[in-house]
Formats: structure tokens, C-alpha cells, sequence
């Protein structure tokens, strides 16, 4: 086996650890005694309502909606039957919001208002949630929530910031979800966060937010955000007392919630460290929450594999450096260069190691897509600059416009595995033979 399909093949390990269909249906509850209702939103959302009605009992009555990313629904994706009509799948936009998604939103809310008691409301919760479950509060539109979501997704803010600002503009996440009905609430979570925090993974539609409108303000200030007039007079009206403050914990309304963390970064990272152990190749997992500039983080990784080596500590070759966690990438020029976290993370990886002999890299995002383009990320060998430079191509100045995708496209290095309908952050592997 090729270095390069190792590596692959130990993504799909990863990926394997966070299967929805594999995974949900051991987290399912008996059928209460009135309805059972599934909503959902996140990259996962479509295998994850599958996995349901795959298993929910034939006698049970069953009904819902879920929202995914454009082109995740299966059938829009290869043309597999999408989840049978008891639970219908919308699709949104994403990372950016629309009008699809509000719309599915809305009715999101409807169902959960339209329940009992006696009712159940099964949410199906995923990474990309946020951008997918977008309801904007009265007097924001959506204009407004897509210019702050930009300037947000642009600056290089950690997502837990970024969901911060969200929740506090949304009528339906910080928990107002929860809020929003009577029945017993069971929220299934795939974690796509570092620290696998419910309030945090698709801005937290059932959790408690222990976040503030104070919080949403700073973090805008902090990264020189220019907001619309109605999100600075929203949150300002929020940190003065005139509007309600998100669900926080301890209310009330979260005695009838169970928010179950059922996938996380961790696991997905440990199926993969196991995978190389099977095979003679020592792992050393860095953590799921390696997070900061991909590119500064790439030089990190890089100082470790030298260390390793030339000096075989902490540990002898052959092995493999294995971390998760979600990078940042502040663009320098916006518009101008193409690719994500995990090709950038790749091609500053690239520039620092210069070539070295016997080392091979991967760096994908699990739910398939790496930043807004079309690849899951790159595969990175010790040849690749030498091919680079043959192509004429300018690995600095790539990096310097974010242009990792112009790097490794004509290198044909670039991974392709379509939306995998799961999302438990990225994945970034190091071999050392």
C-alpha cells in the first residue's frame, strides 16, 4: 500500500467512528405516547434522519424536517432516495445563510410549538447548523445576518465566537428552541467543536448559553467588524436589559431537555491512531483541539516531525502525528485565492519541511468539504515542491493569497470524497517512514 492510500484509508477510518447510520441508532428512545417529532439542522442532518426512520418501529408514527447543506441531501448528492416523506430533508445554504434556510427554520419552530406534553421533539444536531438553522430575530434581516456572517467567516474568529454572535441574533438557537415547546426534548449531537460543548455545535438550538449580548458586542469589536445599524442597536438593546437574554443554564425549560453527545473529534481521532497501531505504525494524537492560523499551526507540526526525525523523540519512526480541532484563516486579499483550512494547513506545511525525504501528510475535513470549495483537503509527499516548482507555480506567494487549491489542483493532489453527511472537525495526519 502507497503512502498515499494509507493515508486515505485512515480517514475513512475517522470518518467511520462518526457514521450517523452506524451510530444514532443505539441513542433512540421509545416512542413516547403522543407524537414523535424530528427536526434537525447541520451537515449530518441527512444520514442522521435516515438512520431514524431506518430504525424507528414500523407501528410507531413518526413525522419531521431536518436541514442540511445544498448538495448533502442524498438524493441531490448520487441520487439515492432521500429519507422516506416521514421525515423531509431541506437543503441551505452554507457557510453563508438564506432564504432556505429561514423558511425550513420557521417551519422547524412551528413543529416544535405544535407539541404536547405527551409529545417528543427528537433533534438531530450537527456541525454547520448554525448557518443552516438561520432565523433572524425581528428588525434584522437577512441581508444583515449574511453581512455579519461574512465579515465573521472572513476575519479569522474561532467558531465558538462566531456562534456566539449568531445565537444572540437568532430566534430559535441559545436554546430558544427548546423554549419554543411543551414536550420532552432529546437532542442527538454530533460535535464538530473542540471541547464537544452542546451550546456550541449549530449555536446550540436546545442547550443553555452561558454566553451574553455584552459577549456578541466585544467579539465583534475585537476583529473590527462593521456591522449593520440593527445588529449593533439589537445587541446593544440586549446588554442594556430590554431584550430577553438567551436560555442560560439552570432555567427551568432544560428539566424536559437531554442534550447526548453522541460522535466526537476525540473518537473519530483514536478509530484512525488504532488503524495505524494495526499496521506497525506508532500514532501520537495530538488532541482534537489543535486549533489557531492553519498556517501557523502547520509550522508547529512541522518543528515536531523534524524533531522526530533527527533525534527519534519522542517517539521513533515509522509513526504517525495525528491531530483534530478546528483552524482559523484570516484572508489577506478576500476574493482572491481558493481553498480551506486543511489545504492551507498543507501548503504551509509544505513550504516549512522543504522536502523532506520520508514524509507524507493528509489534512481533510470530515464532512468532505474543505472551506467553500469542492475537495475534503490535499495530500501532501516529499516530491510535491519539486513538481510545483517544475509547474512554475510560487508555493510563498500561493500561500500568501490563500490560494492552497491553485497549489495542489495542477499537482492533482487535491482529496475528493463528496459530502460525507457527517462532521466531526478536521483531520490532519503526519507519516514519517
Amino acid at each position: 500500500m502507497s503512502p498515499r492510500e494509507l493515508l486515505i484509508d485512515s480517514f475513512r477510518a475517522a470518518l467511520s467512528a462518526a457514521d450517523p447510520l452506524q451510530i444514532v441508532p443505539a441513542h433512540l428512545p421509545a416512542p413516547p405516547k403522543g407524537r414523535t417529532v424530528v427536526v434537525g439542522a447541520g451537515k449530518a442532518a441527512a444520514a442522521m434522519a435516515k438512520a431514524v426512520e431506518t430504525e424507528w418501529p414500523a407501528d410507531a408514527p413518526i413525522e419531521g424536517v431536518v436541514i442540511t447543506r445544498y448538495a448533502h441531501g442524498y438524493a441531490s448528492a448520487d441520487g439515492i432516495a432521500a429519507p422516506a416523506a416521514r421525515i423531509r430533508v431541506l437543503e441551505a445554504g452554507h457557510p453563508v445563510p438564506d432564504e432556505a434556510g429561514v423558511n425550513a427554520a420557521k417551519e422547524i419552530l412551528a413543529l416544535a410549538q405544535s407539541l404536547n406534553a405527551d409529545d417528543l421533539l427528537l433533534v438531530l444536531v450537527s456541525g454547520g447548523g448554525s448557518s443552516l438553522l438561520s432565523l433572524p430575530v425581528a428588525g434584522i434581516t437577512m441581508t444583515d445576518l449574511k453581512a455579519v456572517t461574512s465579515e465573521l467567516l472572513a476575519c479569522g474568529a474561532p467558531i465558538q465566537e462566531m456562534n456566539i454572535v449568531r445565537k444572540h441574533l437568532s430566534a430559535i438557537q441559545g436554546g430558544r428552541l427548546a423554549a419554543a415547546t411543551a414536550a420532552r426534548v432529546l437532542s442527538l449531537i454530533i460535535s464538530d467543536v473542540t471541547g464537544d460543548d452542546p451550546s456550541a455545535i449549530a449555536s446550540g438550538p436546545t442547550a443553555p448559553d452561558p454566553s451574553t449580548y455584552q459577549d456578541a458586542l466585544d467579539i465583534l469589536s475585537a476583529y473590527r467588524i462593521v456591522s449593520p445599524l440593527s445588529v449593533i442597536r439589537h445587541l446593544s438593546n440586549g446588554a442594556r436589559g430590554d431584550i430577553a437574554e438567551t436560555l442560560k443554564p439552570g432555567d427551568a425549560i432544560f428539566e424536559l431537555v437531554e442534550n447526548r453527545v453522541i460522535a466526537t473529534p476525540h473518537a473519530s481521532l483514536s478509530r484512525a491512531a488504532a488503524f495505524f497501531q494495526q499496521r506497525g505504525i506508532t500514532p501520537m494524537v495530538l488532541g482534537d483541539s489543535v486549533t489557531g492560523e492553519a498556517r501557523e499551526v502547520a509550522k508547529v507540526h512541522a518543528a515536531l516531525t523534524r524533531q522526530i526525525q533527527q533525534h527519534h523523540h519522542p517517539l521513533k519512526p515509522p509513526m504517525a502525528i495525528i491531530s483534530g480541532g478546528e483552524c482559523t484563516v484570516t484572508l489577506r486579499t478576500a476574493g482572491v485565492g481558493r481553498g480551506g483550512r486543511c489545504s492551507e494547513f498543507l501548503l504551509s506545511l509544505a513550504i516549512d519541511l522543504d522536502s523532506r525525504e520520508n514524509v507524507f501528510a493528509l489534512a481533510c475535513d470530515t464532512d468532505g468539504i474543505d472551506g467553500s470549495e469542492d475537495n475534503a483537503g490535499a495530500y501532501l509527499e516529499p516530491g510535491s515542491l519539486r513538481r510545483a516548482r517544475l509547474g512554475e507555480l510560487q508555493p510563498k506567494a500561493l500561500l500568501g493569497a490563500n490560494d492552497a487549491y491553485g497549489f495542489f489542483s495542477p499537482l492533482d493532489d487535491l482529496i475528493f470524497t463528496g459530502p460525507t453527511r457527517t462532521n466531526v472537525n478536521d483531520y490532519r495526519v503526519i507519516l514519517i517512514l
